[in-house]
């Protein structure tokens, strides 16, 4: 059955950037930690969800940022695949200029991240 909002993406979104990655650890795991580093502090932080079967993890931010997290299971593991979205509804054309910074920076953020995990997780 398919999921609605929050899941569902906004009418007008670009994907800016696009990662995947692989690991040596089991996908329940990865997603667990994943899901640790993420998950605001509080019970009434809007902007963040989980959905722990689809192992998708979706952080909405401000009026532009649309973080997603997905891990897959992989031959050798588990892949890792982040995608960066713009999803300005009003002024669309402004969101990457509003975040390039977090543009620039988001190979390096998901390497790090990568290499956090694998440290922590592979065997």
């Amino acid at each position: 059955m398919p999921k609605s909002a929050p899941y569902d993406r906004p009418v007008k979104n670009t994907v800016l950037r696009s990662y995947a990655g692989e690991i040596h650890a089991n996908p329940a795991d990865v997603y667990a930690a994943i899901k640790r580093r993420l998950t605001p502090p509080g019970p009434d932080v809007s902007g963040f969800t989980a959905d722990d079967d689809q192992r998708l993890l979706i952080i909405q931010g401000g009026w532009w940022y649309r973080g997603e997290y997905r891990v897959l299971p992989s031959p050798g593991g588990s892949r890792i695949e982040h995608e960066l979205l713009n999803v300005a509804q009003a002024v669309h054309w402004a969101g990457p200029v509003a975040g390039r910074t977090s543009i620039q920076q988001s190979a390096h953020v998901f390497g790090r991240l990568l290499t956090e995990l694998a440290a922590e997780l592979e065997e």
